[in-house]
C-alpha cells in the first residue's frame, strides 16, 4: 500500500485551489438515474469514492464520460440493464446507497446490498427505509440486501426524520420528485450539498421548495430532463487546508467562489484561534498567529462545527496554548484517531465522546496509520507541524476524499512524498 512521506517544520504558504464537493457530488451522480436524458457536472473531484459510484452506475447500466482534466462528467442512464446493486461494490462506501431513492421512483423497484464505508461508527439506513414507506414503497431484507417495490409508483407523503440525516434527506428528495402528489420533509439536513442537489434537481425540472431550510416541499412530476450543474465547492477541503496553515503558523489562500458562506462556524473557530481572515468573492486568506489559543469545539450537523473536521482541528489544538474541549455529537467512534496523534506526543485523553487537549510545544515525527478518511488529513496536519519525518500509511482513506494532495501541499512548500507499493 501507499504511504506518504512527510518532512515537518515548513509553514504553508501560497495558493490552494479547492476541489468539487465530494459529498455534492455523489449524491447528485445518483440523480442521473431518475431521467433518461444526459446530465452534465462540472468541478467534479478525481477520487476514489467518485470512481467507486462510477463503477457501481455503469454496473446498472448508465453510460459516462470523462473528461478529466476539465473536471466533466456526462452521465447517461438511457437504457438502465438492472436495478441490482451488487455487495462487492455498495460495500466499499456507504454514498452508494443514494441509488435507492432513484431507482424505486423511475423504475418502480431496486435491490441494493447494505453499505459499508469508513468504520468511525454504527450508520444505519433505518430512516432511509421509513421515508420511502410512507411514500407507498414496500420493503424487505433478504441475505443482506433491501429489496424495495413500488409497481405502481411512489405517492408523496408527509416524511418527519426524528434526527437530522444527510443521505437520508438526498434520497427521499431524489424519490419524492417523482412520486405522484406532494411530499414534505420535515427536518430535512441543512447542509449545502443537501441544497446543491436540491438546485441540480430543480435544473431537471423537479420541483422543489424550502431549499436551505428545515422543510423542503417536493411537488411530484411525471419525468425529469437532462440538465448541466457545477458541483459547489469542497467546505470541508477548505476548511481542512486553513487548519493546515494554522498548524505550521503559515498563511494559505483558498480559491473558490463564495467560500464564506460554507464556513459558517469554522471561520470564527479560527478566528478565535488567533487566525487573520481575509474574505474576498473568489477567495479566503488564512493566516496564522505565532501562538494558537485553545478553543472549545462541539460536532454538529449543519452550520455546527462538522464532524469531518474534527481530527484535522484536534491536530492544530494539540499545538495551542493552554486546554480544549472536543466534543463528538456525530458518529461514536470518531476518536480512533487520537492514539496516532499521541505516539506524535500530543496530550489528548479521552472521556466517552469527549477529548480533552492538552497543548503541547511542539509534535514529533513518526509511522503513523490512518484511521478514517478525515482523520488522514489530521496526521498530515500534524506531520507537517512536527519536528522530523513522518511516515502516513494506510493512504487508500486518504484518496477517497481529497484530491491532488501532495501536488496541492508541495505548491504550498510542503516537504510531502507519495512513496509507491512495491
Amino acid at each position: 500500500m501507499d504511504r506518504l512521506r512527510i518532512q515537518g517544520g515548513v509553514p504553508l504558504k501560497g495558493v490552494v485551489p479547492i476541489s468539487g464537493a465530494k459529498n455534492a457530488a455523489l449524491p447528485i451522480m445518483a440523480a442521473c438515474l431518475l431521467t433518461d436524458a444526459p446530465l452534465r457536472l462540472e468541478n467534479v473531484p478525481h477520487l476514489t469514492d467518485i470512481r467507486a459510484l462510477l463503477r457501481l452506475l455503469e454496473t446498472l447500466g448508465v453510460t459516462s464520460t470523462m473528461d478529466g482534466p476539465a473536471h466533466r462528467l456526462t452521465l447517461s442512464a438511457h437504457a438502465l440493464q438492472q436495478v441490482l446493486a451488487p455487495y462487492d461494490l455498495v460495500r466499499k462506501m456507504r454514498a452508494s446507497i443514494l441509488v435507492l431513492g432513484p431507482l424505486v421512483a423511475r423504475h418502480g423497484k431496486a435491490k441494493v446490498s447494505l453499505p459499508g464505508g469508513c468504520a468511525i461508527g454504527v450508520r444505519p439506513v433505518d430512516l432511509h427505509l421509513r421515508g420511502l414507506e410512507m411514500l407507498g414503497a414496500s420493503l424487505s431484507l433478504e441475505d443482506g440486501y433491501i429489496c424495495a417495490e413500488a409497481p405502481k409508483g411512489l405517492v408523496g407523503g408527509t416524511v418527519t426524520f426524528p434526527v437530522t440525516t444527510v443521505t437520508g434527506t438526498e434520497n427521499l428528495l431524489m424519490a419524492a420528485t417523482l412520486a405522484r402528489g406532494t411530499t414534505t420533509i420535515v427536518n430535512a439536513a441543512l447542509e449545502p450539498e443537501v441544497r446543491d442537489l436540491a438546485t441540480c434537481l430543480n435544473a431537471m425540472g423537479a420541483r422543489i421548495t424550502g431549499l436551505g431550510t428545515p422543510t423542503l416541499t417536493i411537488e411530484g412530476v411525471s419525468a425529469l430532463s437532462g440538465a448541466k450543474h457545477t458541483i459547489i465547492p469542497d467546505r470541508i477541503e477548505a476548511g481542512t487546508y486553513a487548519l493546515a496553515a494554522m498548524a505550521t503558523r503559515g498563511a494559505l489562500t483558498l480559491k473558490a467562489h463564495a467560500l464564506g458562506t460554507l464556513l459558517p462556524s469554522e471561520l470564527p473557530m479560527l478566528i478565535q484561534m488567533g487566525a487573520q481572515i481575509t474574505q474576498e468573492e473568489e477567495s479566503i486568506t488564512v493566516s496564522a498567529p505565532e501562538t494558537l489559543s485553545a478553543c472549545d469545539i462541539t460536532t454538529e450537523p449543519f452550520p455546527g462545527y462538522p464532524t469531518d473536521l474534527q481530527a484535522q482541528g484536534m491536530a492544530v489544538l494539540s499545538l495551542a496554548q493552554g486546554s480544549s474541549i472536543i466534543r463528538e455529537t456525530i458518529w461514536e467512534n470518531r476518536f480512533m484517531h487520537i492514539a496516532e496523534f499521541v505516539r506524535m506526543g500530543a496530550d489528548i485523553s479521552v472521556h466517552g465522546l469527549t477529548a480533552v487537549v492538552r497543548g503541547v510545544p511542539c509534535l514529533q515525527g513518526a509511522p503513523v496509520m490512518a484511521t478514517d478518511l478525515r482523520a488522514s488529513f489530521g496526521l498530515i496536519i500534524a506531520g507537517l507541524a512536527a519536528q522530523g519525518e513522518t511516515m502516513l500509511h494506510r493512504l487508500y482513506h486518504l484518496d477517497r476524499g481529497y484530491e491532488a494532495t501532495e501536488k496541492k501541499l508541495s505548491a504550498c512548500g510542503a516537504c510531502v512524498e507519495r512513496v509507491r507499493a512495491s
